[in-house]
């Protein structure tokens, strides 16, 4: 048996070829992450007789270059997760690290776990597509976060509690389009209390917000006493009325990309399935199922569970047995967010006859907090859609 070490750097690759006993085959080289060097390296990994295994750190996205052409060779190819993989270079009591010190450690583990190593298969392209789009998901709803949160330290020096009479929801965006047109409580005085009432219950009606004469005048009151920190200058519009395009712009990225993740999860057999449980919809729904991939790549339910982090491993030391134990949260820390989205969903909406709702108060009832029961209940709701999705698709 043969093991192909790969330490994968940005554009490059540091390769070392071992056999059992510290045999060396190749000692370390580099190729580039170019069609040349890649085919070079598959006609060099073909060329040997006996069976060749390639083992490399999954490293995000740098190491794809190297692992589709290989896959799509035919050659068996180990994608180790990165803290397995550390903890096995880290055993040596010099800490010496080079990229062909850690090639060589690489092959080793390849030859040390030798009869452990799974191949990497290649992943359906919806799956690849909607994971891709869930991870630029994630960041356009961080900038929308900060955005929001600007625009909030904006209105606070501008139009001080303006914020406890409008505010943004899902539905609809009445704070932002509202500063949009008034940015300062001085704005609004400007306009008397006749001339902003008027034009207030117009903008409402254009808008097609549900707002009254006595919205507009808890809008006045606010301004008349309020005390900005800010002064009406043009500066202060631009502020404002730039944090609201942000807000907006990003918006729209993020309905664009939600929206195309439900056009790629209707071609999924499981979506429906997921569609179909309490309190999953049609944002929730194309998240879960990018984060999950392909279900029949877990071996059991509990395979599900430990790639989402959530299981408390086993602490047992002579007549010790540890009792009260954290969850590990070495896994997708994306699939338990949305999954502890979905409980905070069901807690709200209380669907009378849900499995999970019941598990959620029967462990309420036991004196858990409620982040405390969630805990055994995302446990044992990532087993049950795994039951469910792996049973259907198969």
């Amino acid at each position: 048996m043969i093991s192909v070490g790969i330490d994968v750097s940005k554009g490059k690759s540091t390769i070392c070829i071992l056999k059992p006993g510290g045999e060396v085959l190749q000692p370390p080289f580099e190729i580039n992450h170019t069609a040349d060097g890649l085919e070079s390296l598959v006609a060099l990994i073909k060329s040997f007789d006996e069976e060749v295994r390639v083992v490399l750190e999954d490293t995000g996205h740098y190491h794809l270059p190297v692992v589709i052409p290989l896959v799509e060779s035919g050659i068996f190819v180990c994608c180790v997760n990165a803290l397995r993989m550390k903890k096995f270079c880290s055993q040596s009591l010099r800490r010496a690290k080079t990229d062909k010190i850690d090639s060589i450690k690489i092959a080793n583990f390849g030859l040390t776990y030798w009869s452990e190593l799974t191949p990497t298969l290649p992943k359906g392209e919806v799956y690849q597509e909607l994971k891709l789009l869930a991870r630029q998901y994630y960041q356009t709803v961080s900038l929308l976060i900060k955005a929001k949160v600007n625009l909030s330290n904006l209105l606070d020096q501008s139009m001080p509690n303006i914020q406890t009479v409008l505010a943004d929801n899902k539905s609809n965006c009445k704070l932002t389009d509202f500063v949009a047109r008034y940015y300062h409580c001085s704005h609004i005085l400007e306009m008397g209390e006749q001339g902003f009432t008027i034009d207030y219950c117009a903008w409402a009606k254009e808008k097609g917000y549900r707002l009254n004469e006595r919205k507009a005048a808890q809008i006045l009151a606010i301004a008349q006493n309020g005390i900005p920190t800010l002064p009406n200058s043009v500066s202060t519009q631009i502020a404002v009325s730039e944090a609201v395009k942000l807000i907006q712009s990003i918006t729209e990225s993020r309905n664009t990309i939600l929206a195309q993740m439900q056009e790629f999860c209707k071609s999924l057999p499981e979506y429906f399935i997921v569609k179909d449980m309490p309190c999953i919809g049609d944002t929730l729904a194309p998240r879960i199922i990018a984060e999950i991939g392909d279900v029949r790549r877990f071996k059991n339910k509990r395979s599900l569970v430990a790639y989402a982090g959530i299981d408390a491993p086993p602490y047992q030391s002579g007549t010790f047995n540890a009792s009260e134990r954290h969850i590990s949260k070495r896994g997708n820390s994306y699939l338990r967010k949305t999954a502890f989205e979905i409980m905070q969903s069901l807690i709200q909406h209380k669907p009378n006859g849900d499995p999970v709702y019941d598990f959620i108060q029967k462990k309420r009832s036991e004196g858990k907090s409620s982040k405390e029961a969630m805990v055994p209940v995302l446990t044992s709701f990532s087993a049950f859609i795994t039951v469910r999705l792996w049973n259907f698709i198969r």
